[in-house]
């Protein structure tokens, strides 16, 4: 806080004369009738003209997107409100009160009551009262663990401690959330008045190299993986592949599925688990959309070609998403939407839009959702700081020309589709065997690992 010293005051100055007491009284209160009007405009100015400048548009734009979102569950890709409890509660849910502002939990936990965070602490961006605000009908929370565990305890730190803690805080505030792995239990839990809960493992490296475990993970309720986070797995490539020689497979030039990645794929499909292609290389996009069956979603990355990030989707990879009828769920970080060739100043709700246009006029309104990646990234848009503000992005949405069948295809039934699709695979390859292919472990001469 800031401290303001008081004025000095000089005991030995002379009283003024009572005359200029007076003149001195009547500009006082010039001057305080001159602040109420001032502040009065500024009271009127707030009531009328934040609601609007807030909104970013006209009270059409917003009734409208109000509509869609009353009518359509918005479903959102991604969020890590798991890392955050995993991190700044050690899985201890109930310190955290889910149903108050977790802008004055998070920030106020002690050290020693912390798991060591290799991040640093991201503005809490999630809570019920702000979701409930945003009219999130349906929310994929993110399982994720550090990289740094990839072979060690991932499978420990991500299975068992965080999606346990994740169904337990779900089920804490059942008036609120709805554990969900169906897409039919989307639309139930809409009707309910519930935020449709759904999980998704957010990288490969969390599968210890073995079906298995992916197998485990789907009976855990997970409904997506990624398949991977920032980090190379032995079977897949992440982005950063894209940017330096591969972990795994720098020797023979591969930079996206092997042979046992590609049947990852297709249990996937098999089980009925979305393939999550956020995180990856661009030929792990290309390998996985060749591999699978089914529809692939982007759970939370925007479009290369207006902000050149390899954690968004080239445009030759846009056209193979709407071939395979997938989806690209748009990230709001400010280092996906904001920067060259479109670079500005400061990253704006107004250039999230853009990615969606952008996405919408390669491959159409069909292909294109909202991931938005709160509580997992320290940075966000203008207009876009926390998860109560997705009507303002429908109403700048609106603003731009969309209509109200395109704004329910981008809230929800775009979603809804896909996951229907991958369901009705999943029934189609009903009676296949699993796929159950040992990696090869003992040739990665792993420390922390025996072998099978």
């Amino acid at each position: 806080m800031d401290t303001f010293a008081d004025p000095q005051v000089n005991i030995n100055e002379k009283k003024p004369s009572i005359k200029f007491q007076q003149k001195t009284s009547v500009n006082k209160r010039i001057i305080i009738g001159v602040v109420i009007v001032a502040v009065l405009v500024v009271v009127i100015g707030v009531a009328i003209g934040v609601p609007l400048s807030r909104r970013g548009t006209s009270d059409a734009n917003m009734n409208l997107a109000l509509k869609v979102l009353r009518e359509t569950p918005l479903i959102d890709g991604h969020n890590d409100l798991p890392w955050q409890m995993r991190q700044f509660t050690r899985n201890q849910v109930h310190k955290v009160n889910l149903r108050e502002n977790t802008t004055m939990q998070w920030l106020h936990i002690k050290k020693e009551d912390m798991s060591e965070p290799k991040y640093p602490r991201i503005y809490p961006q999630t809570d019920i009262p702000r979701l409930k605000k945003g009219m999130v009908g349906a929310q994929f929370w993110a399982i994720f663990v550090d990289c740094g565990s990839q072979d060690k305890d991932a499978i420990r730190q991500s299975a068992l401690d965080t999606t346990a803690a994740t169904h337990t805080w779900i089920n804490q505030y059942d008036d609120a959330f709805r554990l969900v792995t169906t897409s039919d239990g989307i639309l139930e839990a809409f009707k309910a008045n519930r935020i449709a809960s759904l999980i998704g493992l957010e990288g490969g490296h969390m599968l210890g190299n073995t079906m298995g475990v992916l197998r485990t993970f789907y009976l855990l309720g997970c409904r997506y993986m990624t398949i991977t986070h920032s980090c190379d797995t032995p079977w897949a490539d992440s982005w950063k592949s894209d940017l330096k020689p591969s972990e795994y497979n720098s020797t023979n030039n591969i930079t996206g599925l092997n042979e046992w990645g590609k049947k990852v794929i297709k249990e996937m499909n098999r089980l009925g688990m979305i393939v999550d292609l956020s995180h990856v290389s661009k030929q792990t996009m290309i390998d996985s959309i060749e591999a699978s069956s089914a529809p692939v979603i982007f759970s939370h990355s925007s479009a290369f070609g207006y902000c050149n990030h390899y954690r968004n989707v080239q445009d030759d990879v846009l056209q193979m998403v709407k071939k395979n009828k997938g989806l690209v769920m748009v990230n709001f970080y400010n280092g996906y939407i904001n920067c060259p060739p479109n670079k500005k100043e400061n990253a704006t709700l107004s250039q999230v839009a853009e990615h969606f246009d952008y996405i919408k006029n390669k491959i159409g309104v069909d292909y294109v959702g909202v991931g938005a990646d709160y509580d997992g990234v320290p940075q966000m848009p203008v207009g876009l700081e926390d998860a109560s503000t997705y009507p303002d992005l429908f109403a700048e949405l609106a603003r731009r020309g969309y209509k109200e069948e395109e704004l329910k295809k981008i809230a929800g039934e775009n979603f809804l589709r896909v996951f229907k699709d991958v369901e009705n695979e999943r029934d189609r390859l009903k009676g296949n065997p699993p796929f159950e292919d040992l990696y090869p472990v003992e040739s990665l001469n792993l420390p922390c690992n025996t072998n099978f």
